[in-house]
């Protein structure tokens, strides 16, 4: 599988940073399979070029949401495939406990917040709500899970004959426990990453931020690290980067980190940057 990076930041830059080889636009990856299989994982800003890219021939394509904070769901109404009557399209993500899918994506795809509403959208649409079982897209499993972040969230594993991703761009494994790791069993969203040749995990803040921002629902670095050799995972892309964070920021963090293991590759998530898995 092909993995490409279309948005790393977990909010919209700062303005006047410096953001020209980390990229400004938020959470978004395609996985592009060998038979012509599409997922996109996320909706932020980087899905609306990653739409202007996609084969005219493409006739059903899978977008997977982690959650449905505003930086995840911020380009979908932008996003060319949802506007095209030829295209099957499913969305996959979490309902909450008072709200389908649906409902919750009505709550954005519709005055004031956007002028096209969901039910009006000219693609062939379906719905599906995870966590479920695990399931079949073309020639990738996939499975889902609920991990440490605010309001319903998931991650996903995503897997072929080939090689396995992980895809974890908001996660706080570390919320709440005196002394991290605990153990894989113990580990919120350790089994689903397990063994992945490509983990994509938040690591929003520096070992110095995170105190401050405890129960926000990202990750220190350093706890990023201990969650990656925890799960025995072979390269690892931080992501989700601070809209504070400028280049030279990511660039010391990324160095540090290199610098602290050597149990797996460490390849900094850039927008633009394309992985072949497996």
């Amino acid at each position: 599988m092909t993995v490409t990076l279309w948005g790393t930041r977990g909010s919209l830059p700062a303005p006047g940073a410096e953001t020209a080889r980390y990229g400004g636009n938020t959470s978004c990856v395609e996985v592009r399979g060998r038979d012509g299989t599409v997922l996109v994982l996320d909706a932020g800003t980087g899905i609306r070029r990653l739409g202007k890219t996609l084969p005219n021939s493409l006739r059903r394509l899978d977008l997977l949401l982690t959650h449905l904070h505003m930086d995840h769901i911020q380009g979908l109404g932008f996003f060319a495939p949802l506007h095209n009557p030829d295209l099957e399209v499913h969305i996959w993500g979490p309902a909450s406990t008072t709200a389908n899918l649906r409902t919750r994506l009505m709550r954005y795809l519709s005055p004031p917040l956007f002028p096209v509403r969901l039910r009006d959208l000219p693609c062939r649409l379906t719905l599906h709500e995870v966590p479920c079982g695990d399931f079949s897209i073309g020639e990738f499993q996939v499975a889902s899970a609920l991990v440490c972040h605010p309001g319903p969230t998931v991650a996903y594993r995503i897997s072929s004959a080939r090689g396995a991703l992980a895809y974890f761009p908001d996660h706080e494994p570390a919320l709440g426990v005196q002394k991290f790791p605990m153990g894989c069993d113990w580990t919120s969203g350790c089994a689903l990453a397990a063994g992945v040749d490509l983990l994509i995990h938040d690591a929003q803040y520096s070992k110095e931020e995170y105190p401050q921002h405890i129960g926000w629902g990202h990750s220190a670095v350093d706890d990023t690290l201990r969650f990656a050799a925890l799960a025995e995972v072979k390269q690892l892309v931080p992501f989700h980067h601070d809209p504070a964070h400028n280049d030279d920021d990511l660039d010391r963090m990324i160095a540090a980190a290199r610098a602290t293991t050597r149990r797996f590759t460490i390849t900094p998530g850039t927008e633009g940057a394309a992985f072949e898995v497996g």
